[in-house]
């Protein structure tokens, strides 16, 4: 393990996270065993929530598939990896409301809990399993635009009418 992975992993232990990660996977009979780079692997979660295929609590990475599959993605993997040093970064519990709140600003403004959630952002996204939604300055259009097809509704007045020959 790299310094930093000792130190994200004394952190969430620290921080209390990672017993939490492990009570939780205690609770939910999901067997725990040691993973890459300081992770804890918790595989065959069957609790309702969270919806996620797999989610971090701490250190420990919690997935509904079995161990083969968790450990042969490494994509999703790094993603909650990543999500684990945000745990660390938060000191601990902070982290949970933070998230929450982020995911009801993403879902408000997409309709999509990931998708302009800074944490799921700054994970990666596509390897969370979250869609890249366009939603800049230019992405949406006024409801009166949408209407009439043209600049009627910044400015007041009707949209001229074409003439296509």
């Amino acid at each position: 393990m790299t310094p930093g992975q000792r130190l994200r992993q004394l952190a969430n232990l620290v921080n209390a996270t990672t017993p939490l990660g492990l009570l939780l996977a205690g609770c939910a009979r999901a067997p725990v065993r040691r993973g890459p780079r300081g992770l804890l692997i918790a595989t065959g979660y069957r609790w309702r929530l969270p919806l996620a295929g797999a989610f971090a609590v701490g250190n420990v990475v919690l997935f509904r598939s079995g161990p083969e599959q968790a450990l042969g993605n490494p994509e999703l993997l790094g993603h909650e990896e990543r999500h684990c040093t945000q745990y660390a970064w938060c000191l601990g519990m902070p982290f949970l409301p933070l998230y929450f709140l982020a995911a009801g600003w993403s879902l408000a403004r997409t309709g999509n809990p990931g998708s302009r959630n800074v944490f799921e952002r700054h994970a990666g996204l596509r390897a969370g399993g979250y869609p890249e939604l366009n939603t800049g300055p230019n992405h949406q259009i006024r409801s009166a635009e949408r209407q009439t097809g043209s600049d009627a509704g910044r400015t007041g007045q009707a949209a001229p009418e074409r003439n296509e020959a």
